[in-house]
């Protein structure tokens, strides 16, 4: 009886990929040229063990590299694993790769009969979801010409649509919902909520933490093709906090990685591939500039644990930290952080001057460590630092560093207001 319940078994799952030095040491092993094994084996996932029960919305989370998608299109049955058991129990509607059962030639409508009788619905429960489905979409009389033909909004706006409607028992989502226009992806979440209210069963992967907090029951946590484990959504996210920064305890030794998604695309295309160890909050297109007479040389935000990380939940005290070296004597620094929505509208920021915090001179060959606390009252998104010393020569107003949007900072939140930035309101009614 219990079993009836379940909507998805994973037991002991494994994906390996064969990695090969040369192109021909593959020809050479397909052909049988010799007994030598050519190849090295690589695991994209090592057994991984989940249980989602029918009604439940469960968040897969993990850097790049981790085995989220690679769990999703096994499940849906894209690939093949090289190990384990996988059971789906319940008609699944997938929103992995948007369209890409799409003909380019077909027109909309064309297009969505395809894509549902792939999903396995006859041209009567096809015809029946139609409406729902052109409402969905909105793009009025696009949806009779070629989709080759469609901007990449559109595109994604029907084959969202299609996929969505079906009414599947089990819906699958890979990092969907950050498509379209802030409309289309208010009326996708609201078709979640519904999804959510009938009953379904939603598995989700999402980078958006602040979505992963707010609609999902349970979460779980992959790393480099491991579970590192599950349960509460902040709970999970506070994990992965850690294991961004390599200060999860569960987190592999180096010689123990498993494949990132750069050497998974490598592996499928035959090439070993090389892994970049770039750090992803630092943006490499950051603007610097200054006269260099003072220099930033460290740099980073941690959250009110103290523990490194460039997420943090609304309503949390966090910290910017910022360590500069003085090149030459300096009368008054000022030190100061700036932060800017994606789109560069600056939102907030403060410096040591308005504080009245530092007003002192400093010598050359000093160290300054700065810190800057103060509780995160932003909406959830995504934002961007800047970092700055400045200060005056005289009159002069003179610029020793900066660093324009040196970090990505995201806020997750489950709870947004109108606006920037949350006045915290208390309700009463009489």
């Amino acid at each position: 009886m219990e079993d009836e319940k379940i909507a998805i078994q994973v037991k002991n799952l494994e994906k390996a990929y064969k990695l090969y030095n040369k192109s021909s040491d593959r020809l050479k092993e397909t052909l049988g040229l010799g007994r030598k094994k050519r190849h090295t084996e690589h695991y994209a996932l090592k057994g991984v063990d989940l249980t989602i029960h029918q009604g439940e919305t469960v968040g897969i989370i993990g850097t790049n590299g981790s085995g989220k998608s690679t769990i999703l299109k096994i499940i849906t049955g894209v690939l093949n694993p090289t190990g384990g058991e996988v059971t789906v129990n319940g008609r699944i509607s997938a929103l992995l790769e948007l369209g890409a059962g799409f003909n380019m030639e077909y027109n909309g409508i064309e297009n969505i009969y395809l894509n549902g009788t792939m999903i396995g619905f006859s041209e009567k429960e096809i015809d029946e979801k139609m409406n729902d489905i052109l409402g969905f979409a909105d793009i009025g009389e696009y949806v009779y010409q070629p989709v080759k033909t469609y901007s990449s909004g559109m595109f994604v706006r029907l084959a969202f649509a299609v996929a969505i409607n079906i009414e599947p028992e089990i819906l699958i989502v890979d990092e969907a919902l950050s498509v379209g226009d802030v409309f289309f992806q208010a009326k996708c979440y609201h078709k979640f909520e519904e999804f959510k209210s009938m009953g379904k069963t939603i598995v989700f992967v999402s980078h958006d933490l602040s979505s992963i907090s707010k609609y999902c029951d349970r979460v779980v946590l992959l790393n480099q093709g491991v579970k590192l484990g599950e349960g509460e959504p902040k709970e999970m996210i506070d994990a992965y906090k850690q294991v961004l920064v390599g200060q999860y305890p569960g987190n592999l030794d180096e010689g123990e990685r498993l494949l990132d998604d750069e050497q998974i695309r490598e592996a499928a295309a035959g090439r070993a591939g090389t892994v970049d160890h770039s750090d992803a909050n630092v943006n490499p297109d950051l603007l610097e500039y200054g006269s260099k007479k003072a220099v930033i040389t460290e740099y980073f935000i941690t959250d009110h644990n103290d523990k490194r990380s460039s997420a943090i939940l609304k309503g949390d005290s966090f910290h910017i930290h910022m360590k500069v070296e003085m090149a030459e004597d300096i009368a008054a620094p000022v030190f100061a952080f700036t932060i800017k929505d994606i789109k560069g509208t600056e939102i907030t920021g403060t410096n040591t001057m308005f504080e009245k915090t530092f007003l002192e001179s400093v010598k050359a060959g000093d160290t300054k460590e700065i810190i800057f606390t103060q509780e995160m009252n932003l909406q959830g998104g995504e934002y961007l630092l800047s970092l700055g010393v400045t200060g005056y020569e005289g009159d002069d107003f003179t610029v020793y560093h900066r660093l324009y949007d040196v970090l990505n900072l995201t806020v997750i939140s489950d709870k947004d207001t109108v606006g920037f930035y949350d006045m915290n309101s208390t309700i009463e009614i009489i």
